[in-house]
Order: structure tokens, then sequence, then C-alpha cells
């Protein structure tokens, strides 16, 4: 295996499937190949690979199928490609478990530029090689004595292993949904912009005069979406993820917590 890893791509036209294993073969990845989606899932789960492009329309089975069926067993980078420049198609490949997305046409340079990015993000590790929080924490606000370890309203997050645990429950987290998560627990309260929150997903690939589009900040509200399904929010009461109308989001105020770690 590479220094990088295995990449897999799926992929049925045969010019973009061979010009997109070039491209990540240079990039230093061990490469594998699928032209159809059912092909696909099987290649990555013998491979265990670490990233995946995947175009949305294959022959049999649609990417979003294929997302679906990957992310019962794989925490792999999953960047989605698609000729579609319909903004539910973006929105759903994010909802069923996409890390990026990219439109074609594209260059050989973005791909690799995208992918390197989130392969500078940590990927989001199993739950046993860390727990997530030390277990003599009982406050309820930011943990001085480790920088590494965040706690609001229950929730726990641990920077270093990559995990988060509400009253003692693993959170299963996509890496952009973890860095969203990351990212709004450090502005304790703070309001982050949909911009700022776009930069925070798509790393260092969005320089500060990037532009920006709506399908990028829609991504956000996406993940965001998805967060607050998986800590189970109550709309009426939300303990961590409010909406600032026009702007953005920001974390709840603090609540008294019972022992149970629940408010």
């Amino acid at each position: 295996m590479s220094d990088l890893g295995v990449a897999v791509v799926i992929e049925d036209d045969d010019d973009l499937r061979n010009l997109l294993q070039a491209v990540l073969l240079q990039a230093g990845f061990e490469v594998h190949s699928a032209s159809d989606g059912r092909e696909g899932v099987e290649v990555v789960r013998s491979t265990q690979a670490n990233v995946v492009t995947l175009d949305i329309g294959l022959p049999d089975i649609d990417g979003f199928e294929v997302l679906r069926r990957l992310r019962q067993f794989s925490t792999a980078y999953v960047m989605m490609l698609t000729g579609r420049t319909e903004e539910p198609d973006l929105l759903t490949a994010l909802h069923f478990g996409a890390d990026d997305y990219i439109t074609k046409p594209f260059s050989p340079r973005e791909v690799r530029a995208r992918i390197g990015a989130m392969m500078r993000r940590p990927r989001h590790h199993a739950p046993t090689q860390e727990p997530p929080v030390p277990p003599s924490a009982q406050s309820t606000t930011p943990n001085r004595m480790d920088a590494s370890v965040l706690q609001h309203n229950g929730l726990y997050l641990n920077s270093r292993s990559r995990t988060a645990a509400v009253a003692g429950e693993t959170l299963e987290l996509t890496r952009s949904e973890f860095d969203l998560l990351h990212d709004l627990l450090r502005a304790a309260g703070a309001v982050r912009s949909r911009t700022e929150l776009v930069r925070v997903v798509r790393g260092d690939y969005y320089s500060e005069d990037t532009y920006i589009s709506d399908s990028d900040q829609r991504a956000v509200e996406v993940h965001i979406g998805n967060l607050r399904r998986k800590l189970r929010e109550d709309p009426e009461s939300p303990r961590w993820l409010l909406t600032v109308r026009g702007v953005g989001y920001r974390l709840a105020p603090e609540r008294a917590e019972r022992r149970d770690g629940r408010s």
C-alpha cells in the first residue's frame, strides 16, 4: 500500500476513469477502479479504501445508492463527480454522507487540490481508540486542562480522537459534520457565518478570495441539518445549534445539567 493509502475510482466512462486513475496514481495512491456501482461497492469493501471518487450517473445503481451502501461499512472520504448542476442533486449527495462534490468538466489540478485538502483533515476514527472525554470531567464548560476536549450542554467532543458523544452515546459523524461541530464549539457562542463555515468544510482549497456559491452555503445548511438530526435536537428548544437568520449559526446558551448528562 502507498503512503497515502488506497483510492477507488467508480466511473463508467472509460476516458474519465483512466484520467482519474492517473491523477490519483501521480498523487501517491494505490488505485483501484470499477465501472459500475455494485462492483464499486465490493472494491471499496475489499480494499478498505481511504478515498473514493464516485460518479452519480452509473449504469446499474446510481451514485446515491452506492454512497448509501458505502456508508454502512466505510468511513472513506467520498468525492462525488457529477455532470448535473441542479442543487437538489448536490444536497442529496451531502445528505447521504459525501465529503465533497465536483461538477464536470473539471481539471486534474482541481481534483488533486480538493482531495489533498480532504486528506489534510483527519478522518473520523473508531470510538474505541480514545474516549470522547476523560471520565472525571463533569463540568459543562470547556475543559481548560485539555484543549482537545470541548463540552457543552452534555455534548463532549475530543478533537484528538475525533469523537463526539452525548450522554455516553457516541455520535457517528462524517468528517464535515465533525469539523462544523468542532468549529462551533470552539467559537463558544460567537456567530459563525455560512461563508466561514463553508471554508471550515472545504479546508484550505477555499482561500479568502475564493468565490463561494449559493450551493456551497446550502451544503453547509444540509450538514447542520444532519447534525441536528444526529443530536436529536428539539426544534422548539435546541440544546446546541441555533440559526442566526440571514447570517449563520451559533451555540445555544449553556443549561444546568442533570447527572445523566441531559438538561
